[in-house]
Parts: C-alpha cells; sequence; structure tokens
C-alpha cells in the first residue's frame, strides 16, 4: 500500500518511520486493528510497539480485555 502525503512544510521534519508508527498508534487507539498487525505497521516488535503505546498513554490492556481474559480464566477453572 502506498500513502501519499500532500507536500506541505509541516509535514517535512517527519521521517517514514514516525509516520507508520504514528498510524500505527492511532489505528490500535481508535481500535480499529490489533496490537500485533500495529507493530508490524509500526516496524516494531510486540515489546517496543507496547512501549511506543505506553510512552503515548494509550492503553493496550483494556478493562473489556480483562473482562475476555476473566470468562477465559473461569471456563478453564471448571474443565
Amino acid at each position: 500500500m502506498t500513502i501519499t502525503l500532500p507536500d506541505d512544510p509541516a509535514l517535512q521534519h517527519l521521517d517514514e518511520m514516525q509516520l507508520r508508527l504514528d498510524l500505527a498508534c492511532g489505528m490500535f487507539a481508535a481500535g480499529r486493528v490489533s496490537r500485533g498487525v500495529c507493530a508490524r505497521i509500526a516496524g516494531l516488535d510486540r515489546a517496543a510497539f507496547d512501549e511506543a503505546l505506553f510512552v503515548r498513554h494509550i492503553p493496550s490492556y483494556t478493562s473489556e480485555m480483562l473482562d475476555q481474559d476473566l470468562v477465559a480464566w473461569k471456563k478453564m477453572e471448571h474443565e
């Protein structure tokens, strides 16, 4: 996929890696793409992407994820 940005002076200081990271963080924060896919978009491993989320105050583990994990854990307890 190729994204063409306008030739705007406000964008000249940004490099491709920073744009990819910003895009990936925004997509993850919006709930549009999984953490693993966003890490690949950013060109980072999962731990480095989690760190980038942390720095930006974007939670990588939500209350919904906790609820899902608790349901799964309770299922495993009863098996």
